[in-house]
């Protein structure tokens, strides 16, 4: 692969259940959507895209890095139980 940025946003298992994902492609394709509209500061057009964007392919993905981080943190934290 050419970049690196695309193997490191397919890396690991997907952990978002259907339900998970189908909640973030729809936020991202709405929050994209919103970005359409025009704004004084376009600025935040293009963060609103971009957010949206992302939340749609981690969707699409079914692979989201920071619930990953967020659920081995907690796995971590925990002590197994005897």
């Amino acid at each position: 692969m050419a970049s690196g940025m695309p193997a490191l946003l397919s890396q690991g298992p997907k952990n978002l259940s259907l339900g998970e994902r189908a909640a973030y492609i729809a936020t991202g394709l709405s929050l994209a959507a919103a970005a359409a509209k025009p704004r004084p500061n376009p600025l935040l057009n293009v963060i609103a895209l971009a957010a949206g964007s992302y939340l749609a392919w981690t969707g699409a993905q079914g692979r989201c890095p920071v619930k990953r981080l967020l659920v081995d943190d907690r796995r971590q934290a925990t002590p197994p139980e005897a």
